[in-house]
């Protein structure tokens, strides 16, 4: 078996060459959902495939990624943290900003969607929402856990290994938000304000996110929570909460990925989960050096 940093840096190698692919497609039609949402999937996925080809080719065992389910506390705190941290946020701005809440935003497509267009906001309310907070975490789950194979359950212990957890967690934060970056600057994820705002919170948002999952990843000895905690930040802000949301005055410089809300509540986790970095269990890292030196010598 190769030394760890040989091993981070194949992985990143082909991460970046495997997203080049659906990258290239998001570039040349300037929208992120091309392909009906397709493209994107198999962008999302490229850490994982990447992840895999480099335990395929350097002998890992790929129960080095963490594949266990158990303790399920861990998945079920990674559901709830993004609506702790995103809720605040919203409700402030709704209540600050004029204007910047308007239900019927959300309410009335999912109306139509589901066949009662007159009574919008008791449909969105008593099936959408719910179906969107059971199946709909399920179905953005499937997206994340690519991500998650790849930055969470191959790169980060690696970091953490070669490094400690405060510089694995910013060093992983930082290469999670660069490869974001081309969707970003040449096509349409973002909300529309100043590029270097939108990318400057996007980065520190990503960077604090980062610790909150690698804590999860590390204590449980899991992807799941990450992949989970992922897929329910997705969920929540994207499609709920950004959608209830009108674009008046300063809403989109507090809301969405890229305002400075969600930049001080995931910051202030961040930071918490940092004065807990004692707790992340060591044997964790040692199992899985274990199991990588039963990959080869």
């Amino acid at each position: 078996m190769r030394p760890l940093a040989q091993q981070i840096l194949a992985f990143l190698l082909l991460v970046f060459a495997f997203s080049s692919l659906p990258y290239l497609l998001v570039i040349h039609s300037k929208h992120l959902g091309v392909g009906n949402g397709l493209v994107v999937s198999m962008l999302m996925w490229c850490p994982a495939f990447a992840a895999f080809a480099t335990c395929a080719l350097l002998k890992i065992d790929l129960a080095t990624l963490g594949w266990s389910w158990r303790p399920a506390r861990y998945q079920a705190w990674a559901y709830v943290i993004p609506i702790l941290y995103a809720l605040p946020v919203y409700v402030v701005t709704w209540l600050a900003i004029s204007g910047s809440c308007d239900f019927s935003r959300f309410a009335d497509p999912v109306g139509k969607a589901f066949g009662f267009p007159d009574s919008p906001r008791a449909t969105a309310l008593f099936i959408a929402i719910p179906l969107y907070a059971v199946l709909g975490v399920i179905s953005s789950t499937a997206r994340a856990l690519g991500e998650e194979i790849g930055w969470r359950g191959f790169l980060l212990p690696g970091l953490v290994r070669q490094f400690d957890f405060t510089l694995g967690c910013l060093i992983s934060g930082c290469i999670w938000a660069l490869w974001h970056y081309p969707g970003l600057l040449l096509a349409d994820y973002n909300a529309g304000t100043q590029p270097a705002f939108a990318l400057t919170c996007f980065t520190l948002m990503v960077i604090a996110d980062a610790y909150i999952l690698g804590w999860l990843r590390l204590k449980s000895g899991s992807l799941w929570p990450a992949a989970i905690l992922h897929a329910s930040h997705n969920l929540f802000i994207q499609a709920i909460f950004d959608r209830m949301t009108v674009p008046v005055g300063k809403a989109l410089y507090i809301t969405t990925e890229f305002g400075c809300g969600l930049v001080l509540t995931i910051g202030a986790f961040a930071v918490y989960f940092w004065t807990r970095r004692g707790e992340v269990a060591e044997q964790q890292v040692r199992s899985v050096d274990e199991i990588h030196a039963l990959g080869g010598a």
